[in-house]
């Protein structure tokens, strides 16, 4: 039996768990379904074989010989009609309830549960391009029944919301043009009125699946292309009107600063780093991100066409050549300028930075009154620092291995790119994400510096603002 997979596929353990097995093992129903009832006995044969009891349009006849009366409601539906002309493509028991998956429609685990079913049972045809085309369907159904109320809810995991057996039926599905149908316009405040008591005849005047166009749900249509307008031009204007009244008192706060600031922080050298740092960090986020979710909106610029996917990929080596450049440079700045070792010295971790944490605590906590007075560097600002260096050497160790895949394919097992990849990934959901919640709330968003810290800008701080450190103030070169 090794060529069917039977011990992987294991059917009888699947049919254990299905409402057929639990009734034959746990209740000690005869009558209910057991492998020889659908497959046969002495005349078992291949799904693919015409004369097979499990052959796909046989099927119907099969789960029938136990359900009879749902075999002739589902016989005078549209799919029991097609299944009856040989349309292999139309739906017959097991694609909706599953062949040795069968389970009551109350089970959470059933294909044809509440939330379940007009996702992905009815929406794996209904939303199937070969399937919509065919057979001239409306390919957006799963599409507009998701973005109405009803879709929502069943989202969210709503039981008793409408899914698309509470409207079409679920075996006796007819098309809505069948005065039978209980989509048919004369019997939709009925089928309505289910959920809605009272549901009246006016129900019938507008579209269930809203699919607003210039041919179709016109009013919706315009309405939206009205308030779209509207939103953009309002809001354009008020950010275009808060923007201009926010850079000009930005500028007033940076020339204020400006004259306010005498005591040097940062030397020309070491702003330019950053400046070269904040745009290669920048460009490498947003264009590694964009490989990433190419669906996202932000990543357009790239899935315009080919090209622009080929474009990324350069601008972000680009970026990681000059950030690996900049990384090698700070080094040398580190070790053989006077100013780099001193920085250097400045930013390693000492006793009081303990100290200092613990005091800020509790000084935000309100424990005690006065804030501790930091060292030239702070421990914010040294962790930051130390962040930065240790997720350098991560990022430009693994982005080596992935530039040069071809080498590392030759060299290291295939598991070992597939680490370099997962760390590459995290470590830059990591950075980024510091970035936003520590430095953005030290430098810009931090009420003692809020609109900007603008030391990095100009290189000075003011009086109040200076932190002591002899050696870093008699050097300042």
């Amino acid at each position: 039996m090794a060529p069917f997979d039977l011990l992987e596929k294991a059917p009888l353990k699947s049919y254990s768990e299905t409402v057929h097995g639990r009734a034959f093992t746990d209740k000690g129903l005869v009558s209910a379904a057991t492998c020889t009832d659908c497959h046969g006995s002495h005349d078992l044969h291949a799904p693919t074989n015409l004369e097979s009891k499990i052959y796909r349009n046989n099927i119907p006849k099969t789960c029938g010989k136990c359900h009879e009366n749902v075999l002739k409601t589902y016989e005078r539906s549209i799919h029991g009609k097609a299944a009856g002309a040989g349309k292999l493509e139309t739906p017959v028991c097991t694609d909706c309830h599953g062949e040795h998956t069968i389970r009551g429609a109350k089970d959470p685990e059933s294909s044809v549960y509440s939330t379940t079913l007009s996702v992905k049972t009815c929406g794996h045809c209904h939303a199937a391009e070969k399937i919509t085309t065919k057979y001239r369907l409306p390919s957006d159904s799963v599409k507009t029944y998701l973005e109405s109320y009803h879709g929502m809810a069943n989202q969210y995991g709503v039981t008793t919301v409408a899914n698309c057996a509470s409207c079409h039926g679920a075996h006796n599905i007819l098309p809505s043009s069948d005065p039978n149908s209980s989509v048919n316009e004369r019997n939709l405040s009925k089928t309505c009125g289910k959920c809605h008591p009272n549901a009246g005849d006016q129900l019938a005047k507008g579209s269930v699946h809203l699919a607003p166009s210039p041919t179709q749900d016109r009013i919706i249509y315009y309405i939206t292309a009205v308030y779209l307008t509207v939103i953009f031009l309002t809001i354009g204007g008020m950010l275009l009107h808060n923007g201009l009244d926010f850079l000009r008192k930005l500028r007033l706060h940076y020339l204020r600063k400006k004259t306010e600031a005498t005591e040097l922080r940062f030397t020309k050298v070491e702003r330019m780093q950053h400046s070269i740092l904040t745009l290669t960090f920048c460009v490498l986020a947003y264009t590694g991100f964009a490989l990433k979710w190419p669906n996202a909106w932000w990543a357009f610029p790239f899935t315009l066409g080919h090209f622009n996917f080929d474009w990324r990929g350069v601008v972000h080596r680009f970026a990681a050549a000059l950030f690996t450049l900049l990384a090698l440079y700070h080094i040398f700045f580190l070790l053989f300028t006077e100013r780099g070792r001193k920085q250097l010295k400045a930013f390693f971790f000492r006793k009081k930075d303990a100290k200092d944490f613990t005091q800020l605590m509790k000084y935000n906590l309100g424990k005690i009154k006065e804030k501790p007075k930091f060292q030239r560097y702070n421990y914010i600002e040294k962790m930051e620092y130390w962040a930065l260096v240790w997720g350098s050497v991560v990022m430009i160790a693994t982005g080596i291995l992935m530039t040069f895949e071809d080498f590392t394919m030759r060299y290291f097992p295939k598991w070992i790119l597939d680490v370099a990849l997962t760390i590459h990934f995290y470590e830059a959901v990591l950075a980024t994400l510091a970035i936003i919640v520590w430095h953005f709330y030290f430098t810009i968003f931090d009420p003692d510096h809020y609109p900007m810290n603008w030391s990095m800008k100009t290189g000075l701080i003011t009086k109040e603002e200076e932190r002591t450190d002899d050696d870093l103030k008699q050097n300042p070169s």
